[in-house]
């Protein structure tokens, strides 16, 4: 079935499923009540996974999300649980457990399904990113940078590594994003690192980017858009006020390979990816929802996860989720947006 049609199946059981807008029908342009900013709509949320359990696996601490080749959603945990999903009611279907070579259970944090629907998978751990089949096992590893490693291996800070993974069109090129700058980086600088496909199926180190943050905030995930554009996610938290969620639209297109560069910003001259602000996810309408601890809108958690479902012309389908950490205080969260862009 094609991603479209799925999302419009998604949309319609998030809607179905439990606490959502106040109608069922999907947000137009026009239609304030879902209007988060002039590019960013919200259909919808759902908490119909919150505190659930799926063949004795806590189903929660969603870190990425991707549409899978047989169209369920994967949705994977960071305690290295891979679920797939319905994509009509969100009703997990299986869930594949994965580890490193000697059996270790992984910090999994990015989510990628392949062309020939095995699982590419980083981890914040080292970092490192993983190459799975569809039952688990493990079948390759990618090479990463040294200065990437996490100190005193490298430069990154434990927990500030590969949280972000995405295949651009194409898929000659992968693309990871570091959530937080390495050592010797200004604060606000983040690394995007690249991979090209060889002839032989495997991924070799390509060019690296250089993203800047707004200030306190890291990148939880992002996204290839069908033109070769990234949205970004933004996140931070403030204890005793909240999540900050902030969406941008990026293009890496022009910006300068910094992977010979060993401190950034190097010269006024390193071009970085350009970013465009599409939303700040606490403007969006908080459609009846509920938080179990401060939030600057009661619809904002812990939003981690974000996947391309569909797209119309220059409007996209996207999908978030928030990892509860399974914490009490923290929900898991699916978001229904309509993102519109420009060419």
């Amino acid at each position: 079935m094609p991603l479209r049609t799925h999302l419009g199946a998604l949309t319609a059981g998030l809607a179905a499923a439990t606490c959502l807008t106040t109608t069922a029908a999907p947000a137009q342009a026009h239609d304030t009540r879902h209007t988060c900013s002039p590019a960013v709509s919200i259909d919808g949320f759902s908490d119909a996974l919150d505190k659930t359990t799926y063949e004795n696996t806590y189903v929660g601490n969603l870190s990425a999300l991707a549409m899978d080749s047989d169209g369920s959603l994967a949705a994977l945990s960071d305690r290295s649980s891979l679920f797939l999903l319905d994509a009509r009611t969100l009703k997990p279907g299986s869930v594949v457990p994965l580890a490193d070579v000697n059996g270790t259970a992984l910090d999994s944090e990015g989510l990628v399904v392949d062309g020939d629907g095995t699982y590419l998978v980083s981890s914040e751990t080292e970092p490192s990113i993983r190459r799975y089949s569809r039952t688990g096992r493990l079948l390759d590893r990618l090479p990463v940078p040294d200065a990437l490693r996490v100190s005193p291996a490298g430069r990154a800070q434990p927990n500030g590594t590969f949280e972000g993974l995405t295949l651009l069109p194409g898929g000659r090129t992968l693309l990871a994003s570091m959530e937080y700058a390495l050592s010797g980086d200004d604060a606000t600088i983040v690394r995007f690192q690249t991979w090209a496909r060889t002839p032989h199926g495997h991924f070799a180190l390509g060019a690296q980017y250089a993203y800047r943050t707004d200030p306190g905030l890291g990148v939880p995930e992002v996204r290839a858009t069908p033109d070769g554009r990234l949205l970004v996610l933004e996140r931070g938290f403030t204890s005793g006020v909240g999540n900050t969620v902030r969406l941008y639209l990026a293009d890496p297109r022009g910006a300068t390979d910094t992977s010979g560069i060993e401190t950034l910003p190097a010269h006024p001259e390193t071009r970085l990816i350009k970013k465009t602000l599409l939303t700040d996810l606490a403007t969006c309408p908080s459609l009846g929802a509920t938080a179990r601890q401060p939030q600057p809108n009661p619809l904002l958690d812990n939003i981690e996860a974000m996947t391309i479902t569909g797209r119309t012309k220059n409007t996209l389908r996207v999908l978030l989720a928030s990892d509860d950490n399974e914490n009490k205080t923290q929900t898991t969260r699916f978001y229904a947006l309509r993102v519109r862009t420009t060419a």
